[in-house]
């Protein structure tokens, strides 16, 4: 699926861990994606929110289904596992794929995967509440340290605001449509990450406007990489990338 990569290990990504990666999605879909095409992962999850649109995902074990708009794809690679996923549906896809470095004590974990449609994400006001919590709402999915992830869609003239919780100095935004005034603008497709601190944030829809925001308490580990797999240490890399050719699907 074709992406727009708006954060990785080698620019903000170091600065702004356990956030990673972020991929935009937005593209026109010409037809279902029927090609498996399974890929590995270890020592990270990922989470998937679809704004618009039709997703499919595929489990190692062949199980499949959808995620439509407003849900939500989590896979937590621990040790690792093999997955793959595409078009559900023809029609514009519109979202972001983040990816979180695991803690030492989760990167060689179990894996576990959850699929939740628009009802099952929890709401505050404008905001979903993908990971974390925030005002009182709280995800059914379980964070691997503490991190908020939120996606909010405000209408033009519209202003909300971001308290970090404590001790969450690691703080960042990211539009998929329309603009935002944080006082800076911010447009579709574009990332702004803030100065470490805990205060507060507003933001003001300057359209009709769209976006995800992360907040948590900082990653203190270092990001060793490998092709799909992000972990704390060289061993930490080896183990899980001997794991991944281990378990690598046949046929």
């Amino acid at each position: 699926m074709p992406v727009t990569r708006l954060m990785s290990p080698s620019d903000l990504g170091e600065v702004l861990k356990p956030f990673v990666f972020l991929d935009l999605l937005d593209h026109d879909a010409k037809r279902i994606s029927n090609d498996p095409g399974l890929h590995p992962h270890s020592g990270i999850a990922t989470i998937t929110y679809i704004a618009q649109g039709v997703t499919r995902y595929i489990d190692p074990d062949g199980s499949s289904g959808i995620v439509t708009a407003g849900g939500v794809e989590w896979m937590q690679a621990g040790r690792g596992m093999w997955h793959s996923g595409g078009a559900g549906a023809p029609g514009r896809i519109r979202g972001f794929q983040l990816w979180i470095a695991l803690p030492p004590e989760l990167e060689l974990g179990p894996t576990s995967s959850l699929y939740q449609g628009p009802g099952d994400v929890a709401r505050a006001g404008p905001a979903r509440i993908l990971l974390g919590s925030y005002n009182g709402a709280q995800s059914a999915i379980r964070a691997p340290s503490p991190i908020n992830y939120l996606a909010v869609t405000l209408q033009a003239g519209e202003r909300w605001r971001y308290d970090p919780p404590l001790r969450h100095s690691i703080l960042w935004a990211a539009v998929s449509l329309g603009a935002i005034g944080i006082p800076d603008r911010v447009e579709q497709g574009e990332m702004i990450a803030f100065h470490l601190g805990e205060d507060s944030v507003e933001f003001e829809a300057l359209t009709d406007a769209e976006f995800v925001l992360g907040s948590a308490v900082p990653h203190a580990h270092d990001l060793v990489l490998g092709s799909y797999s992000v972990h704390t240490s060289p061993e930490a890399l080896r183990r899980g990338e001997a794991h991944i050719r281990a378990m690598q699907p046949t046929g």
